[in-house]
C-alpha cells in the first residue's frame, strides 16, 4: 500500500474511533438494562447511587462516580473498552465536568496509579461532553484514578476515585 493510501486509511480509522466515543459516552452501553424512561427491567430508576456516589451495573461492566470538586460536578466513568475499539488501553477512563447542570469546557490530565504502585499519566481527548483517556487495567486490584483540570477562569482543580470502588 502506498504512503498516501496508508495515511488515508489510518485517518479514516481514527475518525471512526473518534465518532464512536461520543455515542458510547452518551449512556446507551451494551449491558444497560434500561428502557427509554430510565427504568430498568424491574422498574427501578436508572441511578443506583449509594452513599459513596458509586453507580455500578451489569456485573462491573460500568462504573460511575459523581463528585463535587471545588463547586464543579465531576463524573468519573470507567468501562472496559469494546474489543477492537480500545483507545489507549483495555479500559476507557472518562470525565465530564459540569457547573449548574451544563458541561464546562476544560482541559483534563489524568493519572492512574496501578495496584503494583506504578503510575502513568495521559492527556485526555474530547468525546462530546466527555474527556477520555485509555488505560490498561485488566489486571486485578484497585486503581487510583486522578484528574487535574483547568477551568476557563484559569484555575486548576484536582480530585480522584478508586476503581473498582469499595
Amino acid at each position: 500500500m502506498n504512503k498516501t493510501k496508508q495515511s488515508l486509511t489510518v485517518a479514516a480509522f481514527a475518525a471512526s474511533l473518534m465518532l464512536a466515543g461520543p455515542l458510547y459516552a452518551g449512556g446507551k452501553h451494551s449491558g444497560d438494562h434500561h428502557d427509554e424512561g430510565g427504568k430498568d427491567h424491574h422498574g427501578a430508576s436508572e441511578h443506583h447511587d449509594s452513599s459513596d456516589g458509586h453507580h455500578k451495573q451489569g456485573m462491573g461492566k460500568m462504573f460511575l462516580v459523581k463528585k463535587n470538586i471545588d463547586g464543579y460536578d465531576v463524573s468519573f466513568h470507567v468501562m472496559k473498552a469494546k474489543p477492537g475499539k480500545e483507545m489507549g488501553g483495555s479500559h476507557d477512563f472518562m470525565i465530564k465536568v459540569e457547573k449548574d447542570g451544563k458541561p464546562v469546557n476544560v482541559v483534563v490530565n489524568t493519572k492512574v496509579v496501578h495496584p503494583n504502585g506504578k503510575a502513568e499519566s495521559k492527556k485526555t481527548m474530547k468525546m462530546g461532553d466527555w474527556m477520555m483517556a485509555g488505560y490498561d487495567m485488566d489486571h486485578g486490584g484497585k486503581h487510583q484514578m486522578m484528574i487535574l483540570f483547568k477551568t476557563p477562569d484559569g484555575k486548576k482543580h484536582k480530585g480522584g476515585v478508586y476503581y473498582p470502588g469499595n
